[in-house]
């Protein structure tokens, strides 16, 4: 039975025009190739082309499409999107200069196996780009955000609302668009990246929805992707991006810290 108030909007009908404010995508990595090494001991090996890239993983592999967007100095959104794989897709944080990585991989469950749980799941692996040394910060979970109320406005007809609530929720609300009014509180996992540079994901209940975005402080940008299932049941991979405006912060008192 569908639990979800009366015009609900679904994931097509919200995330139509939700990319008008993306950055535009990069030539920077074509003809590169690189070898990761995961925390976990999976190894993923890429070669780009434009808009797309070969991809070696155990003994899968595959060409498939990708787009490439630099986020920060050196710093690369890669989002690949496999075409034998539909409910699956994996998005590179990647630094060439650190060589630090963060995989965020998305996957579309079946309704029996996320009961109690949004549909569209999440796996973060940290890891590094071999062939050199790594600098700089370990990608890793990070309660930075906590208290940030911030505004996204991702076109003129997608402004957001987004409170952070703890470690593992966040609020929001639209703001303008065709889910004005509408808002929930679904589960989160943040990572620091660098200074000022988030990587902030959440996993939707009440659809099935799960989002990936990097939040550049510096430049006060979002840069990001939604992963989940139309109205209609198809599987969807919609980018997104958004201008950023923090709107105010709530401090904690000690022992009073939200977990």
């Amino acid at each position: 039975m569908n639990q979800n108030p009366k015009d609900w909007k679904t994931y097509d009908e919200f995330a139509y025009g939700i990319d008008t404010n993306r950055l535009p995508a990069t030539e920077a990595l074509t003809d590169t190739s690189h070898k990761i090494a995961f925390d976990d001991g999976r190894t993923l090996e890429l070669a780009f082309a434009k808009g797309e890239v070969k991809w070696s993983d155990g003994k899968d592999s595959g060409n498939d499409l990708s787009e490439v967007i630099e986020v920060a100095p050196k710093t690369y959104f890669v989002e690949i999107i496999f075409a034998g794989r539909p409910k699956e897709a994996e998005t590179l944080i990647l630094n060439t200069e650190t060589r630090r990585v963060l995989s965020i991989y998305s996957v579309v469950r079946e309704l029996k196996d996320s009961v109690g749980e949004p549909q569209v799941a999440q796996i973060f692996r940290p890891g590094v780009i071999e062939g050199g040394a790594a600098s700089g910060p370990v990608p890793h979970e990070s309660r930075d955000l906590i208290g940030l109320r911030a505004h996204f406005t991702y076109s003129p007809n997608h402004v957001y609302e987004h409170t952070y609530l703890s470690s593992q929720r966040y609020a929001w609300q639209c703001l303008v668009g065709v889910q004005r009014g509408h808002g929930d509180v679904d589960l989160t996992t943040t990572y620091k990246f660098d200074d000022n540079l988030y990587i902030f994901t959440f996993r939707e209940f009440k659809i099935a929805v799960a989002s990936t975005f990097f939040y550049n402080f510096n430049d006060m940008r979002s840069t990001g992707k939604f992963l989940g299932i139309t109205g209609n049941g198809r599987i969807q991979n919609s980018a997104a991006g958004a201008f950023i405006r923090k709107a105010s912060m709530t401090y904690y008192l000690p022992g009073q810290e939200p977990v």
